[in-house]
Formats: C-alpha cells, structure tokens, sequence
C-alpha cells in the first residue's frame, strides 16, 4: 500500500495527498449559498462544512460536484487520520491505516444525507468501520470464521476490564465468561483466537536454559523403524521354529551381510545349497507370519533383489 496516500472511486477519481484547505474557493462559494446551522464542532479537524454538503446534494454529476466532493474529502482527512491513529500498534503500518481510514472517508461522504444529522456523526462510525473491517479480513494470517474472532475480541475486552486494577489477579474462565455473557467453551475458543492472530516460523529460535533451538526442532518426525515393528514381530515366532542351521544363515544373510559364498565357505557346503536354505527359510516364516498366503515368496539377495520364481540369486 503506498504511503502517500490516493482514494480512488472507479468512476470518480478524488486525490487526497493535498493540504487541507477549508478556505478553499469551492467551500466559500457554497458556504455562501447555504449558511451553517450547526454548532461549532468538538474536533479542530472536523471543520464546518455543512453547506458543501448541502451544495454536494443539489448538484448533478459533473465537475463542479466532482470539486466539491474532492474538497469535502481533503478537509475532513485529518479526522479519518485521527481515527487511523486509535489502531496504531496492532501489527499495521500506520500509512496503511490511514489509506483505509481514508477509504473509508469517501465512502462517508457519497453516502451522507445533510437531513439526517452532522456528517461527523455519520462518518466516525462508517471511517472506524471499514478500518475494523481491515483488520477482520487482512491481517489474520490463517483465516478465522468471523464468530470466532468476535469471540477473541469479547474475551480481550473482559479480561482488559477485569484486570484494570493494579495488581488484579489474572481472571479465570469462569470469570470471563460471567463478564463478557458467554459459555467457558467459547471463551476456550475466544482464547485460543488470541495467539492465533499472527504464525511464528518454525526457523523462530526458542530460549531454553541450556541452548537456543528452533520451533523445527520441536517437532517430531517419521521414524522409518515403525514401519518394520509388526513385521519383526510378525516372523519372531517363524524364526524360533527354524533349525538352528537355518538360523544361523539367515543371521549371517540379513544381520553380518555376508554374501552366500561366504556363508557357503563357513558351513562347508556349496552356495546353490546356501540358497535353497535361503529361499525355503524365508518362504517358511513368511507363511507362518501372513498365514500361509504367500507361500514361496522368496527373500531378498545380498543386493535386495529377488528372483520372481522366489529363488534367492547367488552373490
């Protein structure tokens, strides 16, 4: 949003980067014609112009109403400026809420009636609207059903009024709820709403008395090793059945990575003999374990492979 500030209608252009000017030869003109009746206003930014509304609302669409409406904008800008300036501090720039509060500014002057009262009664309310409106809708990072920020906004309000007093203890739900009228779910809603306004990185570092770490590091993770628990479990019991000869194969096979000449070496018989064991071994375990459902499946070779017939291949 750029700092200096530009409203724009899409068919009436009004510019509001220029000085105030409630001396303007526009205003004169139609203070002229149409006198003020009101009172002298509260604000030394809520100027009398009264009658360029009047004027504003005699005249048709053209250039002449055009200027009246862009002067009408320029003189009332410090007021919307000023309301900006009550929602300061709240993660907003405040070049961006006085570009809203502007906007919200040209709405109050194309919509006001001069028969219903001072235009600064209308126009607070609209300007402080739309700035609220800003922040319901653009400065939450992750988007929050309107309820439940309305919720959020109650249970600040009563936590703020219950802790006006020094030293006040930090109320509890329960006192919440009795202040603001609501269930203690919603105020547990309205809460939870109050740290969920802005997202923290998870690269963010934590303080902690020994070292600095980050919000990631914190997080758990996939732990690849789970997926073989049932597995494991699931041939323990096919394994204690084995003879001990084909134990001890398949504990040099898959636990030391020893290849089947290897193996065929130690135990003094040939590696086509290592494999059978191998491929009965595992066929054998595998059917206890699915319950007889895969029945000669094979068991993978010393580079993972298996033979599609289920025969282990030789190293």
């Amino acid at each position: 949003m750029p700092s200096e500030l530009s409203i724009n209608r899409p068919d009436k252009p009004v510019s509001t980067g220029t000085a105030v000017r409630p001396d303007s030869p526009t205003l004169q003109s139609a203070q002229a014609k149409h006198p003020s009746t009101h009172a002298k206003h509260s604000h030394d930014d809520a100027p009398d112009a009264a009658a360029a509304f009047a004027r504003l609302a005699e005249l048709e669409d053209g250039p002449e109403r055009d200027a009246v409406r862009d002067e009408l904008v320029t003189v009332w800008l410090p007021m919307a400026h000023r309301i900006a300036g009550r929602f300061r501090d709240r993660g907003e720039s405040v070049e961006d809420l006085r570009q809203v509060a502007a906007m919200g500014l040209v709405k109050a002057v194309d919509r006001y009636d001069p028969s219903r009262g001072a235009f600064e009664s209308y126009a607070v309310p609209t300007i402080t609207g739309e700035v609220k409106r800003h922040f319901r809708d653009r400065m939450w990072a992750l988007r929050v059903p309107r309820r439940v920020q309305e919720l959020r906004n109650k249970v600040r309000l009563a936590r703020r009024d219950l802790t006006l007093n020094p030293g006040s203890p930090e109320p509890t739900v329960a006192e919440i709820a009795a202040h603001a009228g609501l269930t203690e779910d919603e105020v547990g809603a309205g809460m939870e709403a109050m740290e969920s306004f802005s997202t923290l990185s998870l690269d963010a570092e934590l303080a902690s008395a020994d070292d600095n770490y980050s919000l990631a590091d914190t997080l758990g993770d996939v732990d690849s090793s789970y997926e073989l628990v049932v597995d494991r479990e699931a041939a323990r019991e096919g394994l204690r059945r084995l003879p001990e000869r084909e134990r001890a194969i398949l504990y040099m096979r898959f636990f030391e990575d020893m290849t089947q000449t290897r193996i065929a070496d130690v135990l003094g018989i040939s590696q086509m003999h290592v494999s059978r064991l191998i491929s009965r071994s595992c066929a054998r375990v595998r059917d206890e374990a699915m319950g007889g459902q895969q029945s000669g499946a094979g068991c993978p070779d010393a580079d993972g492979r298996t033979d599609t017939d289920g025969r282990t291949r030789a190293a």
